[in-house]
């Protein structure tokens, strides 16, 4: 028995991904899917049975939640031409999740600015009551 391809689940995963982003970017009609959506990650099961797309939505939060309501609606029709697009046998079921890295790093961002913002003016008013 020849050796499992251990690198088949994240090149499909990636493959998937691609398509997805394809398809968002065209557009879909499901009114609830509003603002920019961005497909950042997706996991392949092993069996290649399932994904989870990950997408990160610029909006508010009401927007955000209603946004990955309609995706959630429009998952299964998203099968049959993912399955073709990439001539897979079993086309994988798919689940959108809500990828909050960029936001976290935005907030840690924010977080770290406003550390460094009061010994950045520290620094200079030090140096000018100094002269």
């Amino acid at each position: 028995m020849p050796p499992r391809d251990t690198r088949r689940p994240d090149r499909v995963a990636e493959a998937v991904r691609e398509e997805i982003a394809t398809i968002l970017a065209a557009g879909v009609r499901d009114p609830r899917v509003t603002g920019l959506v961005t497909v950042t990650g997706v996991e392949m099961s092993r069996d290649l049975g399932s994904a989870t797309v990950f997408v990160s939505v610029y909006a508010d939060d009401a927007a955000r939640a209603q946004t990955l309501e309609g995706l959630q609606a429009i998952a299964p029709s998203l099968r049959a031409p993912i399955g073709r697009a990439l001539r897979l046998r079993l086309a994988p079921s798919i689940s959108f999740r809500l990828d909050e890295t960029v936001a976290r790093a935005a907030r840690i961002e924010t977080l770290l600015n406003s550390v460094r913002a009061p010994n950045d003016t520290d620094g200079p008013k030090a140096a000018d009551e100094a002269d």
